[in-house]
């Protein structure tokens, strides 16, 4: 069983930051791909900035950030 205290949440949170740049790396391979096919917005687009925009927010709480507790 881990202990997760104090620095050790920086080790989830950099396994956050990790994950939301993945989901980037989809939602602009997604962009390319409309783009080039001149299609309008990707369908999974809007949820997946929604989820990125959670997983860093996530991120932003376990290193403490007092400005996103406001």
């Amino acid at each position: 069983m881990n202990d997760y205290s104090g620095n050790d949440y920086k080790h989830l949170a950099d396994r956050l930051d990790a994950i939301a740049e993945q989901l980037d790396e989809v939602m602009f391979d997604q962009l390319r791909e409309a783009a080039a096919e001149k299609r309008g917005r990707p369908a999974d687009d809007k949820r997946l900035t929604q989820a990125r925009r959670a997983i860093e927010k996530a991120s932003r709480l376990l290193r403490g950030d007092q400005n996103e507790l406001q």
